[in-house]
């Protein structure tokens, strides 16, 4: 497993994350004796990165990732939840309900502090208020040695460059950006060394896209875009390819990320995707799978209030 630094926090991590979404069962039904051994393989085959968020599963992720860490030495994994959006439990950035929020969080987890706490789709709000609200009380939470470092999340690109000109942060995660249809990524890279950001790259399989049973009926792609991701699933089974592997093969290649999350509901997932990753890219196939998405390439949906996007 290759690791690497984030951003300028001095935290290392694995270049493939544990995204946490799927111990939540937001993909399909996952126990939590299943869901805790998917995370001790996870540790096992060098994954020490493992990020979550209250509204996976409303709370039940990181409740069987707390399961899963218990009796884990704190310092053999890099940990990091988010603020701002709890599910079924609503939205609310509000310093109070943050502040709670966390320290419920982090009993789920079984931690006294996270790594790092991002404010979660923040598309969705009033960024402003996020800025002058939200990211202090995190600060302040710093302060007090809860969390190492704070960051913010969220799909549409857009909003990064207005948080960047309004206040200071560590880390961001950005999703189905830097995938085999869509490396829009690329575009802030210089904006994010200019303020020596940490980035994290979610869902290179574009939320269950670039996967044999296709994404979930909530997906917010196009019908279009849903289309011609399943034409390049197609052409990768005719070969005999896993295109999940090869995307995130893909993804993890890409320059600029310090980690890249997937989600796993099943062992062999995990086992996989960590394999590949010891493979080589076929940059062949990569550029064959990319000619069937050209149709689509770049192309993002829209999300989060419009001001956002």
């Amino acid at each position: 497993m290759r690791y690497n630094y984030l951003g300028n926090t001095g935290l290392r991590v694995s270049a493939l994350g544990l995204g946490g979404s799927a111990l939540g069962s937001v993909f399909g039904a996952v126990d939590q004796t299943q869901g805790i051994r998917i995370v001790h393989r996870a540790l096992a085959m060098g994954v020490n990165y493992f990020d979550v968020a209250p509204a996976y599963g409303s709370t039940r992720a990181e409740t069987v990732l707390g399961a899963a860490l218990f009796g884990i030495p704190r310092d053999r994994y890099v940990l990091s939840t988010k603020v701002g959006q709890y599910g079924d439990a609503g939205t609310d950035f509000s310093p109070t309900r943050v502040v709670h929020e966390l320290e419920q969080s982090m009993k789920r987890l079984g931690v006294t502090y996270v790594d790092v706490v991002y404010c979660h789709d923040i598309e969705y709000v009033d960024i402003d208020y996020v800025v002058t609200h939200t990211i202090p009380a995190l600060r302040q939470l710093q302060a007090q040695g809860k969390i190492g470092f704070v960051g913010v999340s969220g799909y549409p690109l857009a909003i990064y460059p207005k948080v960047f000109g309004a206040t200071t942060i560590d880390a961001v995660i950005s999703y189905c950006h830097m995938m085999l249809s869509n490396t829009r990524l690329r575009n802030l890279q210089m904006l994010f060394d200019a303020h020596r950001i940490g980035v994290v790259n979610a869902a290179p399989l574009g939320m269950g896209l670039f996967t044999p049973q296709g994404p979930p009926d909530w997906h917010p792609a196009t019908p279009q875009i849903k289309a011609v991701c399943a034409e390049a699933v197609a052409f990768c089974a005719a070969q005999g390819v896993d295109i999940a592997q090869l995307a995130i093969q893909y993804a993890v290649a890409q320059a600029g990320v310090a980690s890249t999350l997937a989600s796993a509901s099943r062992i062999a997932e995990i086992e996989k995707n960590v394999i590949a990753l010891e493979s080589p890219l076929d940059n062949a196939l990569v550029a064959r799978v990319q000619a069937i998405l050209a149709p689509i390439r770049d192309q993002s949906w829209q999300i989060g209030r419009r001001e956002n996007n």
